[in-house]
């Protein structure tokens, strides 16, 4: 970006890169800063409060008037849309362009926007800093994948949440993952961190015969520099393992195969396996303003469905994404040929993600229900979701309903935390 682009950020670019101003037809209304204060009457471990609770759908769309929106939909909500035509329908909201950061981190990406470009073929960057979003107005469709891979969460969060693999006739087995993560602004002035982007320790609390069983995971910023680091302590065993296949399409933790590791974060890793091209911007139904879903008054069965959530406590709205197509490069290897992203243009978080086997045919289909974190000026996703078209399950994760505590923003790791040693202390 150059210095004169740069300039436009804050001005008609939004401080992370988006138009301000709303479309023609008035669907998508300009951003007016987000929702940059806490919300009033937010107490921990209770409801997050809805900050547009009288918001009623303006419509439904079904398999019936499906042809009516196709233009709005990704492939992957069109074909979900006519499977599962009895039961699956999408509520759509008004816009609310609810997404804030905090100044600093505005001032941050604002400082490297002229400064930060693609290293190593693209697989890294330099000259990132303390930025969250390196490319504001991305040229390639690396820049723009990073962008997602960057983007801002906070500086930790200790979650305690729910993983349920749902089975085609709704049953499922509650996984209970406690998930610690320090991402990359919480080591600014570490320069032996320099090249870290984020350190992640997950520990299985739930069902016994998982209990105990931890996986640590260190990123880099670029990733062909200084590869992954990853160690699992297995409980069974009572050791600490290197962990090198925790990456690309090796099975994510306790997901009994209904996810990839880079299915994570709806996408995480490395991008070297990918040719990664820019389609562009185009306005689009996307999961949106999660309050609903996230309501402590809800149970998990209320909104676990057999094929699919419960739509009634969805919120779509319609809003401008990048659309970017990753396509498995000649001679590499994943189950998963090519994907098509659909990354906010405010957050920069992938909404949407549509999944192609190796025959060219759709497969799964990845949905993150965004919600903004008032209490920390957080865009963050409440729950993931990942259909498969092919046997019906799907998996869900990231719902804390019921769970004892509310995500901790506030928390903080301490030296050594991100160790092995420290691995097993933690898991007994």
């Amino acid at each position: 970006m150059t210095e004169g682009e740069a300039a436009r950020l804050g001005a008609d670019l939004t401080p992370t890169g988006a138009e301000r101003a709303g479309n023609a037809a008035g669907t998508i209304p300009a951003w007016d800063g987000g929702l940059a204060v806490p919300l009033p009457g937010i107490v921990p471990g209770t409801s997050r409060p809805d900050p547009y609770p009288d918001d009623k759908p303006l419509f439904r769309i079904t398999a019936a008037n499906l042809d009516q929106y196709r233009g709005q939909l990704s492939d992957g909500q069109a074909a979900m849309l006519k499977r599962y035509a009895g039961t699956y329908y999408m509520n759509v909201y008004p816009t609310r362009r609810s997404a804030a950061l905090p100044p600093a981190i505005y001032a941050a990406i604002k400082a490297q926007a002229s400064r930060t470009e693609l290293a190593d073929g693209g697989n890294g960057i330099n000259n990132l800093g303390q930025s969250t979003v390196p490319f504001p107005q991305p040229k390639t469709g690396q820049e723009a994948i990073w962008n997602h891979l960057v983007r801002y969460r906070g500086e930790a969060i200790d979650r305690r949440v729910l993983q349920a693999v749902v089975q085609g006739n709704g049953s499922y087995a509650p996984v209970i993952i406690r998930d610690m993560i320090s991402f990359r602004p919480s080591f600014a002035g570490r320069p032996d961190l320099d090249n870290t982007l984020f350190m992640d320790v997950q520990r299985v609390l739930a069902p016994q015969r998982l209990a105990g069983t931890a996986l640590l995971a260190i990123d880099a910023v670029n990733q062909v520099l200084e590869a992954r680091q990853a160690w699992v302590y297995n409980a069974g065993m009572r050791r600490v393992l290197r962990a090198p296949e925790v990456a690309y399409d090796n099975p994510g933790t306790a997901a009994d195969g209904a996810r990839t590791t880079d299915n994570y974060d709806m996408y995480n890793g490395a991008i070297d396996r990918y040719d990664w091209k820019l389609i562009g911007k185009r306005e689009t139904y996307v999961p949106y303003n999660a309050n609903r879903i996230d309501a402590r008054a809800l149970k998990y069965d209320d909104i676990i469905r057999p094929g699919h959530l419960n739509p009634e406590h969805l919120r779509y709205e319609l809003h401008r994404v990048w659309t970017v197509e990753a396509t498995l490069k000649e001679g590499q290897r994943h189950i998963y040929a090519k994907r098509v992203f659909y990354l906010d243009e405010d957050t920069w978080s992938a909404l949407a993600i549509d999944h192609y086997d190796g025959r060219g045919q759709l497969w799964r289909v990845a949905e993150g229900h965004l919600l903004q974190y008032t209490e920390a000026t957080v865009p963050l996703y409440a729950v993931e979701v990942l259909y498969d078209l092919n046997d019906d399950r799907y998996l869900a994760f990231g719902m804390n309903n019921e769970e004892p505590y509310e995500l901790n923003f506030d928390w903080r790791a301490e030296d050594g935390f991100y160790t092995p040693s420290n691995l097993r202390r933690f898991s007994n």
